[in-house]
């Protein structure tokens, strides 16, 4: 892992592509961020059975140790800043920044197609689809989303235009992102859930991994009161495409 920064209350990474933040029953057969903080921090590991009872019954110091301090997450293909409290006053306090809609994001998409008009803002509900619980989508019973954007430029793959998208999301769904680009007929390049399969599987010849990183992050120091903000700077693979386009 990249330490962008650390002191006695947070740790600021840089998550590489293809690394599962969250333990979980279907992980056993790889190592998930979360058992490398548990390392680096010496925090005592908590099973699966203990974590499921922790968020439904137990207080904050045991939920901090069941996510090892993880307070937010990315997907697994998702690269960029991500914080972790390192003890359980800090997990607290970012959680409530975090539900109080007070930290700020910005991550970097590359789509299909030209984003039109060049600043907007999307607010569609998001929901995991019933007939396919590794899917959300759009749903009339969904949760309120919101995601802001601007495009930062215009790209080619031969013939085909492509959209450099700065995305500002002022809630956190899963997959909110990727699913409200789809929504507006840009989906992100090599999103092997959302692009559709052919132009996935033509998307992912040329780059293995969906083009999206969470570029920065801006907060409140849980401890001093202090505005801060975090850069995690695009990954080389993503930079060697991006000079491939014209």
């Amino acid at each position: 892992m990249n330490i962008i920064f650390e002191d006695k209350d947070i740790l600021v990474l840089s998550k590489p592509a293809g690394i599962t933040v969250n333990r979980s029953d279907t992980t056993h057969y790889e190592k998930t961020l979360q058992e490398w903080v548990e390392e680096y921090l010496k925090v005592p590991r908590v099973s699966q059975e203990e974590a499921r009872g922790t968020r439904d019954t137990l207080g904050t110091r045991d939920t901090f140790l069941s996510r090892a301090g993880i307070v937010h997450r990315l997907d697994k293909e998702t690269s960029g800043v991500l914080i972790i409290a390192k003890n359980p006053s800090s997990f607290e306090n970012l959680q409530a920044q975090f539900k109080n809609r007070t930290v700020k994001k910005i991550y970097l998409a590359l789509v299909h197609g030209i984003v039109a008009p060049e600043e907007g803002d999307i607010r569609v509900p998001v929901g995991r689809l019933p007939w396919n619980r590794k899917r959300f989508g759009v749903l009339a019973g969904g949760r309120d989303a919101i995601t802001k954007y601007k495009v930062l430029s215009i790209k080619y793959l031969g013939e085909e235009p492509l959209s450099l998208v700065q995305l500002f999301p002022e809630t956190g769904r899963t997959h909110q992102i990727r699913v409200h680009l789809k929504h507006i007929g840009h989906p992100i390049f090599a999103d092997f859930l959302y692009a559709g399969r052919k132009t996935a599987r033509n998307d992912r010849k040329l780059l293995g991994r969906v083009f999206l990183h969470a570029s920065k992050i801006s907060f409140t120091n849980p401890k001093t009161g202090e505005s801060i903000s975090f850069e995690a700077s695009l990954p080389e693979e993503l930079e060697k495409f991006l000079k491939t386009l014209v």
